[in-house]
């Protein structure tokens, strides 16, 4: 079996970082801040993030602040958006950084998006989807702020969300997905909710997403996808469910989609690589506990030992 270039993986992220004017950063400039929790989170896993100067990724991340707001945008001059509000969060839980923040006011920011209903809106135009319950919930809980919102609707939405396959969708009656999937297991598990999984219904159809390479798709008749790899490992391990699938065999779909020369992980063998798959092919070798990579916690997303820091510390 293939190896982990780890080295070649850090010098592609920190070069593609460099690289302001190049296709991929370009293409990525309304979401550079996510690209930046995929990059650096990646470094953490691989024992590298002090290859980046903290002070000035920290400086970059307050610079897409909104202090009328208290949200965060994907890049500089963008909008505030949940979505992008996580990922400043997570990138200063990295470096331990919080209180660079005014926690209240973001947590305001978050708490204010929830709807009568319990469900969260991205934003102020009002998109609603059970990713923004889970960013909304994971940004809370890391700020030890979720008594700002009515955590009952809030469980009670996710759960509206259930199929009869066991699965979730992205509102009542969507198609399961496993995207969706490991954004209704994770809300439920940060708010302490797994008991009203199927945890044998769900797992069966999470299992039944490995494929005959080995590699993992989102849902059935689709083709394996790198980034599956943490989206439905890190919801079986939360539903304890992980000895399903053949972790053997996914480490070599994972390993295979490596480019060995130049750093970087694609979705599929031989494909172009990128940031994002990079990030969830190393998370998901993480959640296997391959050697030399940091664990990962499924549910927050972050490496073990930052979690641990956020709940743990006196």
């Amino acid at each position: 079996m293939a190896e982990l270039a780890a080295d070649q993986h850090v010098r592609y992220i920190v070069t593609v970082e460099k690289k302001k004017d190049s296709f991929e950063s370009l293409v990525m400039e309304h979401i550079r801040l996510n690209g930046a929790y995929w990059g650096l989170t990646t470094l953490d896993l691989l024992h590298k993030l002090h290859a980046v100067g903290a002070a000035e990724v920290v400086d970059w991340i307050m610079s897409c602040y909104h202090p009328e707001s208290g949200g965060f945008g994907g890049n500089v001059g963008h909008d505030p958006h949940v979505l992008y509000t996580l990922s400043a969060v997570q990138v200063l839980c990295l470096f331990d950084r919080l209180d660079v923040l005014d926690i209240d006011k973001v947590a305001d920011y978050v708490a204010g998006l929830q709807n009568e209903d319990g469900s969260f809106s991205g934003d102020v135009w009002g998109e609603v989807d059970t990713r923004f319950s889970y960013i909304a919930l994971c940004t809370l809980s890391l700020l030890h702020r979720l008594h700002k919102i009515n955590m009952q609707k809030a469980v009670d939405f996710v759960v509206s969300c259930k199929n009869l396959d066991g699965g979730f969708g992205a509102m009542p009656g969507g198609e399961s997905h496993a995207g969706q999937i490991f954004c209704c297991v994770g809300a439920l598990a940060i708010t302490g909710s797994l008991h009203h999984i199927d945890r044998d219904l769900l797992g069966w159809w999470l299992c039944e997403r490995q494929c005959k390479d080995g590699g993992l798709n989102g849902r059935p008749e689709k083709l394996a996808d790198v980034c599956y790899s943490w989206w439905v490992l890190s919801s079986l391990i939360m539903i304890d469910r992980v000895h399903w699938i053949d972790k053997e065999k996914l480490t070599k779909f994972i390993l295979n989609c490596q480019d060995k020369e130049t750093g970087g992980i694609s979705d599929r063998p031989d494909n172009a690589v990128d940031i994002y798959h990079t990030y969830f092919g190393v998370a998901g070798l993480s959640l296997m506990e391959y050697p030399g990579v940091k664990p990962m916690d499924p549910a927050y997303a972050l490496p073990l030992d930052v979690v641990n820091r956020i709940f743990l510390r006196k």
